[in-house]
Formats: structure tokens, C-alpha cells, sequence
């Protein structure tokens, strides 16, 4: 596949303030990439090294096979979508005036301008100042131009701050049509359990570099956290209770109703063999470490090396 974007060894400091230290991940034509990690990890700094925005003090930054700050930066940016976690518009235009504005910069027909409007759902609003926006409402028209002009690279900050549900359904509906159409996307949030399902594969920052990148599954590999197995209904089957014990599961009796199985991933085929027939079992569900979880395991990984425990 082609390469949307990559950082080699990228190091970016802000006077004695280091942002980015050695940082290097890739991500591909058509992939939607999670950029995680806290306030303070580097997130929004290396989105502006992506764009061109601000320059590394040292390692190479490549976006859409060029250089974001080198003689064809302008045109590059033509291709590049961006959405800023708090977007801002001229409150006194109206919601159609800025998209046929932010289009004439970019050279976009007034045709596609109209048909955004409506697809990121504004047009009842269309006609109205953007001083009267909520601030969804805005969000939905920093959407907008983020794909005006059709970019084949869309970075976006904390996306669907103010939106309601159906909202981030229907925007998550034109991320995965973007997608589709090639466009890759990269995605800063903190809503990980709205963006689990969404993502190719993530990038965790923290302490100014890369303490992880994959997919969700690659993640889950290499954490080897615990799997859990819900059970509805009891087992009182000595017999399969020791096979769950020999397999290493731990089994956690709740309510007296339900069952909680704890096992390491390459035991679950044999725990759910020992469950699933078992009598009075009524329903089974598998839980996977969550991105959530998954994070919070890899920062607190993380935090251990950087501070070792001494011991006398």
C-alpha cells in the first residue's frame, strides 16, 4: 500500500520543552489511525508537523510522499484536510457563506460546496450566522471544510467535541465513506470507546514518544491481558471446575445469577469448550481487553520503566 504519512526519529522541542522525542510510525492510503495518549503527549504538535504548520528540529516527516514544509508545500496542503479540536468561523457569515469562501481558496465549484452543507447536516442552518451555532453545529461545519476539496489526507483534533449521538454516528458514517474512497485519516481522541471500532490501527504517545503502535488485535497480542467470559447461569460441576482451574482461569461467582471467567487469550477456546455445554449455562460472552484498557495498561507500562522501583 501506499504510505500517507511517516515520521523517522521525528524530535520537536519548544525551547527547553521537549514535544516529540525520536518519534516514528507510518500509516497508510485509505487507513483511519488513532492518535492517542494525555494532554502534553505531543498530539496536536505532530499534527502540525504533518501539515507544515511548524518544522522538526530534526528526522524527516513525510506527508503524502513530500515534504509539508518543502517547495511544493502549498500544493500539498491542497490535499490535506484539517479539523482543530476548537474550530472557528467569521460569526457574522453565514454557514453557506464560509464553505463558498473557504472553496474559492481552494478552488472547489460551488456545486460541491452546496452538496457538503447538506451531508454534514446543515442545510435548514445554511442560511444562518454562524454566531448562532451550537457549538455541534460548528463542529459539523469544521467537517465541512475539512473534506472540502476532497483531500486524500484528513487529520482531525478531538472531532466530536458538542456532537450528539446521531451526530458521531452519521460523522463516523463519512469517515468510513472517505475511507472507502482511499482517503486516509488520522484521529486524535480521548473517546476511546467511540473510536475502538473505527480504527485500522492506533499510535499510543506518551512521555514525547511512540510507546506503541498496531492494530487493536496486534495490541491485544502483546499485552497478553486477560480475557474475560461472561456467563449467565452456574456451573456446580466439580469436575469442570477444575478443568477451568488446570487451564489457568480464574472463575468469580456473582450474584449467584452469573459467572465471570478470567483466562489468558490462548486459554479461551479451552475454557469456553468446558462452558458451553455445561447444564444451566444460558448465554456466554467473550470480552476483549478494551482500547481503554489496552491504554491504560501500555501508560502505566510505560510509567514503570521511566520510574523503576529501587530497592534496598
Amino acid at each position: 500500500m501506499t504510505e500517507s504519512l511517516r515520521f523517522e526519529a521525528v524530535t520537536k522541542r519548544y525551547g527547553g520543552l521537549t514535544a516529540l522525542d525520536g518519534v516514528s510510525f507510518a500509516a497508510e492510503a485509505g487507513q483511519v489511525v488513532g492518535l492517542l495518549g494525555p494532554n502534553g503527549a505531543g498530539k496536536s504538535t505532530l499534527i502540525k508537523l504533518a501539515i507544515g504548520l511548524i518544522g522538526a528540529d530534526s528526522g524527516t516527516v513525510s506527508t503524502l510522499g513530500h515534504s509539508p514544509r518543502g517547495r511544493g508545500a502549498r500544493a500539498l496542503r491542497a490535499e490535506i484536510g484539517y479539523l482543530p479540536e476548537n474550530v472557528s468561523f467569521y460569526d457574522q457569515l453565514t454557514g453557506r457563506e464560509v464553505l463558498r469562501y473557504l472553496g474559492r481558496l481552494k478552488k472547489v465549484p460551488d456545486a460541491e460546496q452546496r452538496g457538503l452543507i447538506e451531508r454534514v447536516g446543515l442545510g435548514a442552518a445554511s442560511e444562518r450566522k454562524v454566531k448562532t451555532y451550537s457549538k455541534g453545529m460548528r463542529q459539523r461545519l469544521g467537517l465541512a471544510q475539512a473534506i472540502l476539496g476532497r483531500p486524500r489526507l484528513l487529520l482531525m483534533d478531538e472531532p466530536t467535541g458538542g456532537l450528539d449521538p446521531m451526530a458521531v454516528r452519521d460523522f463516523y458514517m463519512i469517515i468510513g465513506n472517505l475511507r472507502q474512497d482511499g482517503v486516509s485519516v488520522l484521529l486524535s481522541s480521548h473517546v476511546l470507546a467511540e473510536i475502538e471500532p473505527r480504527l485500522d490501527r492506533a499510535v499510543v504517545l506518551g512521555q514525547s514518544r511512540v510507546l506503541a503502535a498496531g492494530s487493536v488485535a496486534e495490541m491485544r497480542r502483546n499485552a497478553q491481558l486477560p480475557v474475560t467470559v461472561r456467563v449467565r447461569g452456574r456451573i456446580t460441576d466439580s469436575e469442570r471446575l477444575s478443568r477451568l482451574q488446570r487451564a489457568g482461569a480464574s472463575v468469580r461467582h456473582v450474584n449467584g445469577t452469573r459467572m465471570e471467567i478470567e483466562t489468558l487469550a490462548h486459554a479461551k477456546v479451552d475454557v469456553l469448550r468446558t462452558v458451553l455445554d455445561a447444564p444451566g449455562v444460558k448465554d456466554v460472552e467473550v470480552l476483549e481487553p478494551t482500547l481503554e484498557t489496552l491504554y491504560a495498561h501500555i501508560a502505566a507500562s510505560a510509567q514503570q520503566e521511566a520510574s523503576p522501583c529501587i530497592r534496598p
